[in-house]
């Protein structure tokens, strides 16, 4: 049976109480949850402890001899030492697989820590070295479509709410760009206080987001048909390049359309088994694809799908030199004039 993959939920659990492995690999696009798990390493120790036993590197700097000659060391007047390679994404892959030498018999009172941040870890031998002897903690760059549900856990962990439609509004303002994500929401916590709920009103107020146009809004306003919001809301992201950019836009109309298709041969359409399907919290999220189901038929969502298809490969310069606004405008003229032909 093979053996749980590491996340950072179990990651930072174990380290919590206290269950510690003798070397650690953090690699990965996503540079929040390393740096949220380098802190809680840097807080093994006492602040006493800290003083001989805690050592920082950085790998551009610091040659792998010295790093293996720090990590072999025994502790002074402490259980454990804790050594800390950041940065060592920045150096070739031979450099970084000379470590595996160390990494294939590490110290049992040595807690080290290689921190390849924003990129995959190059150096092979290490990184099979490490899996034979430590953790391997692959931090993943988040889909654009778990964000809502990612800020509405977090705001959770905050003792707070927050509206759907204020989770799309920050996830499509802020992207996928998890630490300033997160600045955002604990500056609403600080502004709101715990039992505070955030509103599309709270978000428009203080991250400067329109709560009457955006993406979310343009989907409703397409899964309605209804053609006068959906032209002012492309004539405002057209005047305001950056409230939407259009290749994010597009990216949620598709997965609406493409999630619409799967409800239509799902056996249960209620709302209810709509949430089911599609894995939704909230009842208001399933409306719109009731909604949807009344304005599209199967056959016009195919065609819809195949025209945001067409219109990705266009906006990248393939087979159009039309701008990029122009070619949006064709799209939503073609998705509320769509006769379903395929």
């Amino acid at each position: 049976m093979a053996a749980a993959p590491v996340t950072f939920e179990s990651l930072r659990r174990s380290l919590a109480n206290g269950q510690y492995a003798p070397v650690y690999l953090l690699h990965g696009e996503e540079g929040y949850y390393i740096d949220e798990l380098v802190k809680d390493f840097e807080n093994i120790l006492s602040e006493d402890e800290k003083v001989f036993n805690q050592y920082v590197l950085y790998a551009p700097e610091t040659e792998p001899a010295k790093v293996m000659d720090l990590c072999q060391r025994l502790p002074m007047m402490a259980d454990r030492q804790v050594v800390i390679l950041k940065e060592a994404q920045a150096i070739r892959a031979d450099q970084l697989n000379k470590l595996h030498s160390y990494v294939a018999n590490p110290a049992a009172t040595t807690v080290f820590v290689i921190c390849c941040r924003g990129a995959a870890a190059k150096g092979k031998d290490l990184l099979a070295a490490v899996k034979k002897t430590g953790i391997v903690f692959e931090s993943k760059k988040v889909r654009e479509n778990a964000l809502p549900q990612l800020i509405m856990q977090y705001v959770r962990e905050k003792k707070m709410t927050v509206e759907p439609k204020a989770a799309d509004m920050l996830a499509e303002h802020i992207g996928t760009d998890l630490s300033r994500l997160y600045n955002e929401i604990d500056k609403l916590t600080g502004l709101l206080g715990p039992g505070a709920a955030i509103t599309p009103e709270v978000v428009e107020r203080n991250i400067g987001v329109s709560k009457e146009y955006n993406t979310y809004e343009l989907v409703d306003a397409l899964a309605a048909k209804d053609a006068v919001k959906a032209f002012k809301i492309i004539a405002y992201f057209r005047s305001n390049p950056k409230a939407a950019p259009l290749v994010l836009a597009a990216a949620a109309i598709f997965g609406f359309f493409a999630d619409l298709l799967m409800v239509y041969y799902s056996p249960d359409r209620s709302e209810h088994g709509i949430m089911e399907t599609l894995g939704l919290r909230f009842s208001i999220q399933a409306k719109r694809y009731v909604i949807g189901m009344r304005s599209y038929n199967p056959f016009q969502i195919i065609e819809i799908i195949g025209a945001i298809r067409d219109f990705d490969v266009k906006s990248k310069g393939l087979g159009s030199r039309q701008n990029e606004h122009r070619l949006f405008y064709d799209l939503i003229y073609h998705i509320l004039t769509a006769p379903g032909k395929i």
